[in-house]
Order: structure tokens, then sequence, then C-alpha cells
């Protein structure tokens, strides 16, 4: 047993008032200043945190940066295209101070213009189908997992089959039958509409495995016990306990889902059954600039460049977010 610490004659100990006086109130932080001050350490996340926030203003203001930088995204421009070759005339696609990406073959359209434009299509079939995917896997993952039984059985087996379903080939076999009107749509938003369908309603699966996991582990937790004790029913346990310890994991999910939508929306429209032209897609771009790579590489770049640099952004966004929200995942 240690003997208690002696001052020495004449000193005198300190008020524990004192120790505090001039350093003001003690403030705690919630879990989102927490996870915020993590997330600003992780400089490389960052960046593609702003970049993806660039990249929706950009799409959400595309008639403004167009008028001011670019021209119409449909507009010729045959006075820049060599009637020989049909390729642009100048360097690298002819770049110049009025076409900062130069223009395509044959027609001589704006490529910064059909850039600009095509962020747009893919931004809203990546965000509306993978919300989409949200609920729905979220939905199914939380009653799967809360009830177990007979229920999670059920619901497993059915992301099994929607797992091993070609979605490839039957997104092409459906995308190329759609018909010119249904469902009060026609043309370019029908084809949008059943392409978000598409995406969305058999990608549930993956997001659906992960919220069950997370609410196997949370339905034993304290907490949940807690309210069942006071008297809460299935429904308050369900969104007031479960589902806010259920939003960290599906965001990050979320922002890593996005992208991989990106390159199924670029790649069905790669394969023409995707929006039609004259609507400027990177897919579609990237289609038409496979027939011209051997006579004008440069065609090829804005647009795979385009899409490269989202998906590694919604990437590397997507990770800081999971070490900033759950750091045990490192």
């Amino acid at each position: 047993m240690s003997t208690p610490l002696e001052l020495e004659p004449g000193a005198q100990s300190a008020e524990p008032e004192a120790v505090l006086v001039g350093a003001g109130p003690i403030e705690g932080r919630s879990l989102g200043q927490i996870a915020w001050t993590r997330f600003k350490r992780d400089r490389v996340a960052l960046a593609g945190g702003f970049f993806v926030a660039f990249l929706i203003v950009c799409a959400l203001a595309a008639p403004l940066i167009v008028g001011l930088l670019g021209h119409p995204p449909n507009e010729f421009h045959q006075e820049l295209i060599n009637p020989d070759t049909q390729v642009p005339i100048g360097a690298y696609g002819g770049v110049s101070s009025d076409f900062l990406f130069g223009v395509e073959p044959v027609n001589g359209r704006d490529l910064f213009s059909r850039v600009v434009y095509g962020s747009q299509i893919s931004l809203l079939i990546a965000f509306l189908a993978t919300l989409l995917s949200v609920v729905i896997g979220t939905t199914m993952g939380v009653i799967s997992a809360f009830f177990g039984g007979v229920v999670d059985t059920l619901i497993s087996r059915l992301m099994d089959i929607f797992l091993a379903f070609p979605l490839l080939v039957f997104a092409l076999a459906l995308a190329g039958v759609i018909p010119d009107a249904a469902f009060g749509l026609r043309g370019d938003a029908l084809r949008i509409a059943v392409i978000i369908f598409i995406i969305g309603f058999f990608n549930w699966p993956y997001i659906g495995r992960i919220v069950r996991g997370q609410t196997l582990s949370l339905r034993e937790r304290e907490f949940v016990d807690a309210a069942r004790s006071l008297g809460a029913r299935t429904p308050y346990v369900l969104t007031r306990e479960l589902l806010p310890n259920l939003v960290a994991p599906i965001l990050v999910y979320a922002t890593l889902l996005i992208p991989t939508n990106i390159l199924f929306e670029a790649a069905l429209s790669y394969l023409g059954v995707g929006v039609q032209p004259p609507r400027a897609t990177w897919g579609g771009m990237l289609s038409d600039a496979a027939q011209w790579y051997q006579v004008d590489p440069w065609f090829i770049l804005p647009s795979g460049l385009a899409i490269f640099v989202t998906v590694l952004a919604f990437n590397l966004f997507g990770d800081g977010l999971r070490d900033a929200l759950d750091p045990r995942s490192r």
C-alpha cells in the first residue's frame, strides 16, 4: 500500500474550482462533429468530396456554364471539319479558346458542352437508382434481420436469386424493347425511368445484405432491450432505435454504389440501349468515339476522362467517409 503524498511545509493545495478558473465551459462534440474532424484529416477524401460537389454544381448549372464557355450541345460547326478526312481541323481535336475540349468529327459538335450536359444524365440516373436501391435494400434488410425465422429465410433466398440474376443481359433485353410511350412517359424520359428501375431494383440485395448484418448486431444491444422494456412497439423500435444507427453504413455504401451505377449507365449507352441520340451521354460519346479512335484519338479523351475522374472521386470520397464514420474499419 503506497503512502499518501505529503506536501512540503508552507505549501498550500489548490482548490478544485481554481483549476478551471478562466478555462470556460467544456463543450461536448456530437458524433457528426467527430466524424467531420476525422474526415478533414484525410486530404485525398476531402479532394474527392470537393470534386463531387463541383460536379453536381456543374450538372445543375449546365445551361449557364455552356452559355458562358461553350456552344449548344447539338449545334453543328462543320466549318471546323476537314471535308476530306471528316476530322476536326487543327491539333487535339480542334481545341481552342472557343471550343475548350475540341469538336466531334463529321458534324463538329462542341465536346465541352456535351460532356457538361452528359453529366446531367449520368448523375440523375446514378443518384435515383441508388436511392431506389437504398430504400428497398434497407427495408428488406431491417425486416429480415429484426423478425428472423421464416421471414429472414425467405428474404435471404430472394436476395440470393437477385444476386444470381444476369443484370446486364436483362437490361439489354428490356431496354432494347422499350416502346415509344408508356406510363404517361415517352422518349428519353421513358428510357431514363426504365434504366433507373432496372439498375435500382436489381441492385438492392447488395445493400440489403449489409443492412441485415448490421441489424442482426444492433437488435441485441441494450438500448433496444431498454426500449422494449418501456413498452415500445415494433414500429417505434425500427424507426427510432435501429434506423438512426444504420445511417452511417447506408450513407457510406450509397457513395460507393453511385460510381457503379454511373459505369452501368455508361455501359448501356455505349451498347446503344441507353438514352438515345442526340441527347448527350458519356457512354454514348464513348460509343461514337470508338469508331474514330484511329484517325481522331482525341475524341475519346473528354468523355473517358469524365467517367474515370468521376468514379475515382466518388470512390475516394466513400472510402474517406467510411473511415471517418467507423475508424475501426481501417
